[in-house]
């Protein structure tokens, strides 16, 4: 039974034109959903609609049973993170956290059970004296969660909280992030740019495309199987062609391929399936980088681009170099028409 539903929404800002358009999605009680796309396909907008900080302009939303399509931020019981973790500069861990609480009139007794509580959830017990200033990016995002969460929202929204972490603190923080979404049980909405990050937190996965919803499957299905050629480059296939005739087609001419399912209308690769220094197609290199134990190689070929990698203990070949590449068919990714 659907928890969170969002019934044929559409959105937009001012008199501009509509920026999400018949928007239908269901999420199940205790779900992770991700909604993963480019700058300006409606994701954050429609974060921002759930949250009650933008009017829809049709259709409706509703929680736990209960519309609250037209209902204030503050009578929907949303928790929310934002990229800007938004903390209060002069008050302590403690008092953050406990903001929203006061807000409500909590008992104080309560009140420091759950503050407490919600601290040890996110592995900070020890700071609780501790100003924001005073601790990592990471440390001061895990404030801005338990914040959020120590007021037991019915819904939990985030809106892109890691992109201002380097990039190994990522990945612990969304570890951490999954852990107590699965400790506490909330159902969490995740907005994000970052298809690694949604692969890896979600349970299922809305891919979103100038206002509407390309495919929502489990990280699964959508790496391994895009419906979509939109979906398919988003995911990973950057080498993608149209094929008609026994041939890929390309911008600027074609390549021989037989042997590809009938009906197929495109065909694509990975970058690193794509094998560099061997095969029966050539290519010249454009640019070339090393990636430790591989090299990545753009190529010219009568295709157009094509990108490819190599060992790097095989990786020979420089700019301007004329390298074989292959296409190997058996990884084809292949779309219908």
């Amino acid at each position: 039974m659907s928890y969170l539903t969002l019934q044929q929404v559409a959105l937009g800002y001012g008199n501009a034109k509509t920026a999400v358009q018949g928007l239908d999605l269901d999420v199940a009680r205790g779900e992770l959903i991700s909604l993963l796309g480019p700058s300006g396909c409606g994701k954050t907008t429609t974060m921002r609609a759930i949250a009650g900080l933008i009017e829809l302009r049709a259709g409706s939303i509703t929680l736990d049973g209960r519309d609250i399509s037209r209902l204030p931020p503050n009578k929907r019981d949303i928790g929310l993170v934002f990229q800007s973790y938004a903390l209060f500069p002069h008050l302590n861990v403690f008092d953050n956290v406990a903001f929203g609480l006061r807000l409500r009139k909590v008992p104080a007794a309560e009140l420091r059970q759950r503050v407490e509580k919600v601290i040890a959830a996110v592995g900070l017990s020890g700071f609780e004296a501790r100003l924001p200033a005073q601790m990592s990016g990471g440390q001061q995002q895990r404030v801005a969660l338990a914040r959020a969460i120590v007021i037991e929202p019915k819904l939990l929204l985030l809106d892109e909280p890691l992109s201002n972490l380097d990039a190994k603190l990522r990945v612990q923080m969304r570890a951490e992030l999954r852990r107590i979404q699965r400790e506490l049980g909330i159902t969490m909405l995740y907005v994000t740019h970052d298809q690694d990050e949604a692969l890896a937190m979600s349970d299922r996965i809305v891919v979103m495309n100038a206002g509407k919803i390309e495919q929502l499957d489990t990280p699964e299905r959508l790496f391994n199987a895009p419906h979509t050629r939109f979906v398919a480059n988003f995911m990973g296939f950057e080498n993608l062609f149209d094929y008609r005739d026994g041939a890929l087609h390309g911008q600027h001419g074609s390549l021989p391929c037989p042997g590809l399912p009938a009906g197929t209308a495109c065909a694509g690769w990975r970058v690193q399936q794509v094998q560099v220094g061997s095969g029966s197609y050539r290519g010249r290199v454009l640019s070339r980088g090393f990636l430790g134990e591989s090299v990545e190689y753009l190529l010219q070929t009568a295709l157009g681009e094509v990108r490819g990698m190599a060992p790097a203990a095989q990786a020979l070949a420089r700019e301007g170099d004329d390298v074989a590449f292959q296409l190997p068919l058996e990884q084809a990714l292949t779309l219908q028409a």
